[in-house]
């Protein structure tokens, strides 16, 4: 148990994990910079983006209101749009930018994405992966059977290949919300460099996601390796 906790291996994620640091402050501090900084158009976070909904057609999907910071996202399950109270009522390039962003999943789903279907499918499977891949692994390594450690890595695959399918679909999602917000009308094209910023951080989280994991499963390697 001591070598699996403390192993000579931990500093192979350390570059990531400081990667992934980086990435959540900065898309904290860019969100807070163009929380300041509002739209010519005045129009909040929740008006854009039931004009984009409406626009493209997608008149009965909701848009709520959801508790937390930075807890905005849509729910393909129950076709709603959940905004934070800050993306939600203000107007700032912030607000706009994560709006037209979590939009942009909307229509992806509207449109049948196959990275969103395919995520979608996913979302058992990962679940799945990411409760169950440590707890056979550490058994497996704890009693030496190679068996459960690699059932252990190919739960631990699956939820890492979930993340890999997020990153085309976030990216998809932030370059749509950039053109559906300068081709509304939205923001200026002074403005789209600002809030193309705040989904750029966004962005950054994704990929730091990934990198976590994907050293996480160098380091399970080597030390199934090691165990055999």
């Amino acid at each position: 148990m001591p070598m699996f906790l403390f192993d000579p291996t931990w500093i192979l994620l350390l570059p990531a994990l400081l990667f992934a640091m980086y990435a959540q402050n900065k898309v904290k501090t860019t969100f807070q910079t163009y929380s300041r900084e509002y739209a010519s158009s005045g129009m909040t976070g929740a008006q854009v983006a039931r004009a984009i909904l409406d626009a493209n057609g997608l008149h009965d999907i909701p848009i709520q209101v959801t508790e937390g910071q930075l807890s905005d996202h849509y729910d393909p399950r129950k076709r709603i749009l959940r905004l934070s109270p800050q993306v939600y009522r203000n107007s700032s390039l912030a607000a706009l930018g994560v709006a037209a962003h979590e939009t942009g999943h909307a229509l992806q789903h509207s449109h049948s994405y196959f990275p969103l279907e395919l995520r979608n499918n996913l979302v058992p499977v990962a679940q799945i992966g990411s409760n169950m891949a440590f707890p056979l692994f550490f058994i497996g390594f704890l009693f030496a059977f190679d068996s459960l450690m690699l059932i252990g890595i190919w739960f631990f695959l699956a939820a890492l290949l979930f993340q890999l399918v997020t990153l085309p679909v976030e990216f998809n999602a932030s370059s749509r919300a950039i053109q559906l917000l300068q081709s509304g009308g939205y923001v200026t094209t002074a403005e789209v460099p600002k809030a193309k910023a705040v989904l750029n951080a966004a962005a950054l989280t994704y990929v730091a996601g990934v990198a976590v994991a994907a050293s996480q499963l160098i380091r399970l390697l080597i030390l199934r390796g090691a165990r055999r």
